[in-house]
């Protein structure tokens, strides 16, 4: 019977894509809390023996079946790594926060993210606080699920796994696709089927919404006008594990943040959506507007392929941020650590649609509307939670702000 929450030891890894972490979990935990876009597994009630969900989908049964055989033969071993996405909802397609799961009534939404304590000897230790399925697998899904066709004393297997913490999903697809391809030829179907991305340069016109996420962020982390310039890198969204990847380097922010606060301007399920496009045959993205409803802000910009809007109007919103908060922010401010940044974009989100609605997108306009909170300082003891609340308490302070301004 698993317990959970559930502590393992871990290796950190540091290398140019960002930070990951290597540890060993036997295939029933693996079972338990993970997930592909193809399969996952459901233990069977009273009894020690797991049933796959998604069958239907599957693409090489009869490799799953080998596998098995495999798995069960007294010699049996895996030296290469599964490799998992932690933090990854299943249901949405969205990075798990705690915090904004609860607000959002996600179910089982306190405590579930996976995370890792770093101690100064280099020892790390890999934290799964719940069965959640929160871990999406990037590669070696045959691997483990044919862990259900085998005999059930081979559940207490080892394997190896690399975890990344927080990655985005177009991220996920450009690893599989890499690790894959250079190794042995790949359908490119196949990376399609998985993660729903063509490994191939495609229209603007066919991207869902986090692969246009992700490049609306990789451009502020390079345009020379955007305050976010050199700022974004691949890491857990975690303070702690940014600081320890960029010491000495200012303060800087996880790229699935700002994915994430991006993505929410014009999505609620990318998964959905990414789903749909796919359905039977391609399509353009404004193939969606009637085949789920979405109040996210910038939804019909997004259907409409006004791409340059929406990048216009984050960059010249975090230019006012920039202005307002980031400029005099002392080094103990919580406003420029990760929960700062993400309360900034849900303060975005909030007025994103009127903004788009006036016309007006300027920098002067979004400077206007936050300069009521800045005077806050918001290296405070009320700010101190840096967890999922300290980000709401950032959050709520600057619209009382706002809110007695008008």
């Amino acid at each position: 019977m698993l317990t959970f929450p559930m502590e393992v030891k871990a290796l950190r890894v540091e290398q140019p894509i960002g930070v990951y972490y290597v540890a060993i979990l036997p295939a029933r935990v693996l079972l338990e809390v993970a997930f592909s876009d193809v399969l996952s597994a459901t233990l069977r009630e009273g009894e020690d023996y797991y049933d796959l969900d998604g069958t239907q989908r599957l693409m090489n049964p009869k490799r799953l079946q080998m596998i098995a055989d495999y798995v069960n033969r007294p010699d049996s071993a895996f030296p290469n790594s599964i490799i998992l996405a932690a933090n990854f909802r299943q249901e949405d397609g969205l990075i798990e926060d705690d915090d904004l799961a609860i607000e959002e009534g996600h179910p089982e939404a306190t405590g579930r993210r996976w995370s890792v304590e770093e101690h100064d000897d280099g020892c790390c230790v890999l934290r799964i606080p719940t069965k959640g399925k929160l871990a999406a697998i990037i590669d070696g899904q045959h691997r483990l699920f044919a862990f259900v066709g085998a005999r059930a004393p081979r559940l207490d297997m080892n394997l190896i796994c690399s975890i990344f913490l927080d990655l985005p999903k177009p991220y996920q697809a450009q690893l599989f696709a890499t690790i894959n391809s250079t190794q042995k030829p790949v359908d490119k179907s196949l990376t399609y089927e998985l993660f729903g991305y063509n490994i191939d340069e495609e229209d603007e016109k066919f991207w869902s919404p986090d692969k246009l996420a992700v490049f609306l962020t990789r451009k502020l982390g390079t345009d020379v006008k955007s305050p976010l310039k050199g700022r974004i890198v691949i890491a857990p969204k975690k303070d702690e594990a940014l600081t320890k990847v960029t010491a000495g380097a200012g303060w800087k922010v996880s790229t699935s943040v700002v994915v994430e606060g991006v993505m929410r301007l014009f999505t609620s399920n990318p998964k959905k959506d990414t789903a749909n496009l796919l359905d039977t045959e391609r399509k353009k993205r404004g193939a969606l507007a009637p085949l789920r409803k979405d109040k996210s802000p910038l939804r019909s910009v997004y259907l409409a392929n006004q791409d340059a809007v929406i990048y216009t109007m984050t960059l010249n919103y975090l230019a006012a941020c920039e202005k307002v908060f980031w400029e005099t922010a002392t080094a103990g401010s919580f406003i420029t650590k990760t929960v700062g940044v993400q309360a900034l974009f849900d303060i975005l989100r909030v007025h994103a649609k009127e903004a788009y609605e006036a016309r007006n997108i300027s920098t002067e306009y979004f400077a206007r509307k936050l300069e009521p909170a800045g005077g806050i300082d918001f290296s405070a003891d009320q700010f101190r939670n840096a967890s999922g609340s300290g980000r709401s308490v950032i959050r709520r302070a600057i619209e009382t702000a706002l809110t007695e301004a008008e």
